[in-house]
């Protein structure tokens, strides 16, 4: 995957910090029952690409928040990302048996212990932002749950979720399935993009509004790069089963406008993205490099 030097060493560090911070938070919150423990250790501490918490660092970074700021707002979007991945592997849901190059967690262990686990990292993600550890303000922290509660819920993730699964067989416009990713899997990147600035309680609403924008096109550059990869890519190289877009007659960026065009509409999301970036200058350089690791990366 082509990209900077410089920026392989921020996402190397960056994935480092927030698996440090994420094995603290397992254990100084232990589960009481050891299987569900270990389910939530395994779906938490897979090989993920941690894209969340690279946008948390790198938005923090472009605003001045401190590092153990980021920490905290790193785990937690990661946490909820996790939750939806295992209950998004469901047989109720998307039944996949691969996920991150393993079997997924209801596959692991079972569907019981694998919703548990789902359930108490969504939870866990908001304790870990509500607990008062001197690093961020009240304000700060009530702004960052009610962001990450609303990229979750009927209104983000969760609410995306059920209208691609009733979209399934069916025809959608491109309007529709804009909407539909936007809740699916923008809310959650767009979250931890705000989570980052909102770290610094000195960040202006303009800048916020910034980040905002380049987070709404980043996060339709990155699904619709999915859509491209579940096509042109393999199994081995994905950690997923490749084609299961298609398997499942689910609507696309490659089916509804072609190949072709999805990669030009991406490479357009991209640009504007860059585009809203300009008035933070140099210190949002990483975030650049962050959007074009999103359209150039191959898994």
């Amino acid at each position: 995957m082509p990209h900077s030097d410089q920026l392989q060493s921020f996402i190397s560090n960056a994935q480092q910090r927030v698996n440090l911070a994420l094995e603290n938070c397992l254990k100084t919150m232990p589960c009481p029952d050891p299987k569900l423990g270990e389910a939530m250790h395994y779906s938490l501490t897979g090989d993920g690409k941690r894209i969340r918490p690279v946008l948390v660092y790198a938005a923090g970074n472009a605003t001045g928040s401190n590092d153990e700021q980021l920490n905290t707002a790193a785990c937690a979007v990661e946490m909820i990302h996790a939750f939806s991945l295992i209950h998004d592997d469901l047989p109720a849901m998307d039944d996949d048996d691969l996920r991150r190059g393993r079997a997924t967690c209801h596959k692991a262990f079972d569907e019981a212990t694998a919703i548990l686990a789902g359930d108490a990292l969504q939870t866990m993600a908001f304790e870990i932002l509500s607990n008062d550890d001197g690093n961020l303000a009240s304000e700060q922290r009530l702004k960052m749950i009610s962001q990450l509660a609303k990229a979750t819920g009927a209104q983000g993730m969760t609410g995306g979720q059920a209208i691609d699964l009733a979209a399934v067989g069916n025809d959608l416009t491109l309007q529709q399935l804009e909407a539909m990713h936007g809740l699916k899997t923008g809310a959650l990147i767009r979250a931890s993009v705000l989570l980052g600035g909102l770290c610094n309680p000195e960040t202006t609403d303009t800048e916020l509004d910034m980040l905002d924008k380049y987070a709404d096109c980043i996060g339709l550059c990155f699904q619709i790069q999915d859509d491209i990869l579940d096509v042109i890519s393999d199994t081995e190289t994905l950690g997923k089963p490749q084609g299961s877009d298609q398997d499942q007659e689910k609507p696309t960026y490659p089916s509804l406008l072609g190949l072709d065009a999805a990669k030009q509409l991406a490479q357009e999301q991209h640009d504007l993205a860059i585009k809203h970036l300009e008035p933070l200058g140099d210190k949002a350089n990483t975030l650049r490099q962050i959007a074009d690791y999103i359209i150039e990366r191959d898994f």
